[in-house]
């Protein structure tokens, strides 16, 4: 257990301060796509229950009034079923430019190097573990939201569609 800590210390210190931006950027994304798929599976399901049962109770569904109803318990259910997924997509985008960042960051560590020792390859090598591994670590970050998020747009919008079919307009 003490070498993977001393193993992610040691990462995390090669990469430079915003390797620590880049990793609670990632932390929080993936809470708030834990967060909806838990969203989904749980509360999701019994706003669409209290929905359906609502609309079901009713004992006329074809009237312009009723059709506003419908709408509005369709909206209700799906604002709720797409509450953060754009903060998802935020931090998707933003999780390059991070990388970017610490590959700028890196790269004045390697030209401070340069400067001051003369381009001693020793004192160069932290800047340019400095500038890459953020980078990389940015990218992997968001290939894996990518990922994620790709799955959860595509739950969101099968969950809002069968809202859409469910409450028919019969009777």
């Amino acid at each position: 257990m003490d070498e993977i800590i001393l193993a992610i210390r040691s990462f995390m210190e090669a990469g430079g301060d915003v390797l620590w931006l880049i990793a609670g950027a990632t932390f929080i994304m993936w809470a708030v796509i834990f967060e909806r798929v838990w969203f989904i599976n749980t509360e999701h399901r019994k706003d669409v229950g209290k929905a359906l049962t609502y609309w079901e109770g009713r004992p006329e569904r074809k009237s312009w009034n009723a059709h506003m109803i419908r709408q509005r318990l369709i909206s209700e259910v799906n604002i709720k079923v797409n509450a953060n997924m754009s903060l998802i997509k935020t931090l998707i985008s933003l999780l390059p430019l991070l990388g970017l960042l610490g590959t700028v960051t890196g790269m004045v560590q390697v030209f401070e190097a340069m400067t001051y020792s003369g381009g001693n390859a020793r004192s160069m090598a932290a800047g340019v573990s400095a500038a890459t591994i953020p980078t990389m670590s940015g990218m992997v970050a968001t290939l894996s939201g990518v990922l994620a998020n790709t799955f959860l747009a595509s739950k969101v919008a099968a969950e809002c569609d069968y809202m859409e079919d469910t409450l028919t307009m019969d009777h």
